[in-house]
C-alpha cells in the first residue's frame, strides 16, 4: 500500500494544478483587431460584358429577291458607297419599263386632248361671230361653249394621269436602285450573313427582316457591360474606367463613361437581378480587337485622400438603442443602483426601457481597455478593403475586424482579447527559447 502512495500524492497534484490552469484560463472573447487609420481611398463599381464598336450599321434587305451577286466577305474593309451585293432586278426592271411606256401613253393622251380642246375653242369662236352675225342660234353657241369646257377637262385629267404615272415610274426606279446595296458608312465587315443564291426578305412591321451584313467602325471600341441596379446610381458620365479584356491577358484599357441606360436590361422575368447597360468608350483599342470579347470594367466612382477607414469586415448592424444589454448589465444588482443606471440611459424604470422603439444601425465594436463598445458609425465610400467612416470613430481607435462567426454574436461590453497579442508573447516566447537554446548549446561547446 505505501508504494502507491507517491504515484496518488502525483496524481493529485497533477489534478489541483490541472484545475487551478482551468480556473485561471482567460474567459475572453479571442477577435482580431485593427486600427482606425487614415488612408488614401477609391471606390469603383464592377461589371462584366462585352466589346462592341461604338459606331457600327446593320444592313438589310429593303427589297425582296434572290442575292445575285456577293461583292465582298467577312473581314473586308469597305469604304462609303462601295457595291456590296445585288439582289435579282428582273420584276423590278420590268415594272419601271411598264411605267416608261404608260408615261409615254401619257403623254400621248394630253397632246391629244390638247388637240381636241384646240378645236372645241376654235368651234366656240367661230358660233360666237355667227351668233352676232344673226346666223346662229343661242342653243348652238351654248353647245359649242360646254363642248369646250368638257375639252379643257378631258385635258387637265389627262395631264393629271401622267403626272401620277411619272409618280409611279419614280418609286419604281428607286425599288430598283434598292436592289443594288451600297456600303452606308466606311468602316469592317463584321458579319455577312447571306451567300449568294440565298433570298433576302424585306422587313415589314412585325418582322425585322434579313439583316445582309453589318459594318463596324473599328476605329472606337467600347465595352458594354451591365450594371446592378444597386450600384447604377452611383456611376456617371464623363467617370474614368479601367477595361481588361480577356484576350488580352495582363492588359488594362483607359476608358470614359459615355452612355448610361435609363431602363433596365429586359430579361426573362421572375425575381432576378435588375442591371442596367452602362457604355465605357476605350481611350485606345489593341491591334486584332474584336466585336463580342469579353470585358470586366472598372469604374472609379469616387476617392478621398486621407479619410478615416476601417476594414469592411469591422462594420455590422445591431438594434439601437442597446436596452436588452444595458438592462443584462443590470440583473441581479442593487435596486437602488438599478433605477439609477435606468434614470441615466433616460428611462423611467425597466419596462419602458424593454419597450422602447429600437431601429438596426450599423456600427463597430471599439475596443477599451480588454472590453468592447459598440459605436454606431456613419459611413462614407466603400474602397475595395475598407470603409470610409463619416463620424462615429477617431483616428487611432481599436476595433474588432473579426473573425465574422465571433463578430456577429458579440454583445456589448464582453471582454476581448486580441489574437495578435497571444501571436506576439507566442513570438516573444519562442525567441526567449530560442535564446536559452543557443546560451546552452553555446555552454555544451
Amino acid at each position: 500500500m505505501k508504494k502507491w502512495l507517491p504515484i496518488v500524492l502525483v496524481v493529485i497534484v497533477v489534478a489541483v494544478l490541472v484545475v487551478v490552469s482551468l480556473s485561471k484560463r482567460d474567459s475572453s472573447q479571442p477577435v482580431d483587431t485593427d486600427k482606425v487609420e487614415r488612408r488614401d481611398m477609391t471606390s469603383v463599381v464592377r461589371a462584366s460584358g462585352t466589346i462592341q464598336p461604338k459606331k457600327k450599321v446593320d444592313v438589310s434587305a429593303n427589297a425582296m429577291g434572290t442575292v445575285t451577286h456577293l461583292a465582298v466577305v467577312e473581314g473586308q474593309r469597305v469604304n462609303q458607297g462601295d457595291l456590296l451585293l445585288e439582289i435579282d432586278p428582273t420584276e423590278y426592271r420590268a415594272v419601271v419599263q411598264a411605267l416608261e411606256a404608260s408615261v409615254n401613253t401619257g403623254l400621248a393622251d394630253v397632246r391629244l386632248a390638247e388637240a381636241s380642246l384646240r378645236k372645241a375653242e376654235l368651234d366656240f369662236n367661230r358660233q360666237s361671230e355667227l351668233y352676232q352675225q344673226g346666223m346662229a342660234s343661242e342653243a348652238e353657241i351654248e353647245s359649242s361653249r360646254t363642248t369646250a369646257q368638257v375639252e379643257a377637262a378631258r385635258v387637265e385629267a389627262a395631264r393629271h394621269r401622267l403626272e401620277q404615272t411619272r409618280a409611279n415610274l419614280e418609286k419604281a426606279r428607286h425599288d430598283l436602285g434598292k436592289v443594288t446595296i451600297t456600303a452606308p458608312m466606311s468602316g469592317l465587315i463584321t458579319r455577312l450573313n447571306v451567300e449568294e443564291g440565298e433570298n433576302a426578305i424585306m422587313g415589314t412591321l412585325n418582322n425585322a427582316g434579313t439583316v445582309l451584313l453589318t459594318i463596324a467602325d473599328m476605329g472606337t471600341m467600347e465595352a458594354v457591360v451591365e450594371v446592378d441596379e444597386t450600384e447604377v446610381v452611383q456611376v456617371r458620365l464623363g467617370q474614368t474606367a479601367s477595361v481588361e479584356i480577356d484576350a488580352f491577358q495582363g492588359e488594362k484599357f483607359p476608358g470614359t463613361v459615355t452612355e448610361i441606360g435609363n431602363s433596365p436590361i429586359r430579361s426573362g422575368g421572375g425575381q432576378q437581378a435588375v442591371d442596367f447597360e452602362v457604355k465605357i468608350t476605350l481611350e485606345q483599342a489593341p491591334e486584332n480587337i474584336r466585336p463580342g470579347l469579353s470585358a470586366k470594367s472598372r469604374v472609379t466612382v469616387a476617392d478621398r485622400e486621407q479619410a478615416v477607414a476601417v476594414p469592411l469586415g469591422a462594420v455590422t448592424a445591431r438594434d439601437w438603442p442597446l436596452v436588452e444589454g444595458a438592462i443584462a448589465e443590470l440583473k441581479g444588482k442593487d435596486h437602488k443602483l438599478r433605477e439609477a443606471a435606468l434614470e441615466g440611459l433616460g428611462f423611467v424604470d425597466e419596462a419602458a426601457a424593454e419597450s422602447v422603439e429600437r431601429e438596426e444601425i450599423e456600427g463597430v465594436f471599439v475596443v477599451r481597455d480588454g472590453w468592447v463598445k459598440f459605436v454606431p458609425v456613419e459611413l462614407g465610400i466603400a474602397g475595395e478593403e475598407h470603409f470610409e467612416v463619416i463620424s462615429g470613430l477617431d483616428e487611432g481607435e481599436t476595433v474588432v475586424s473579426g473573425p465574422f462567426r465571433i463578430l456577429r454574436e458579440l454583445k456589448d461590453g464582453e471582454k476581448v482579447r486580441s489574437k495578435d497579442d497571444k501571436k506576439k508573447k507566442r513570438g516573444k516566447r519562442d525567441d526567449r527559447d530560442a535564446a536559452a537554446d543557443s546560451t546552452a548549446a553555446a555552454e555544451d561547446e
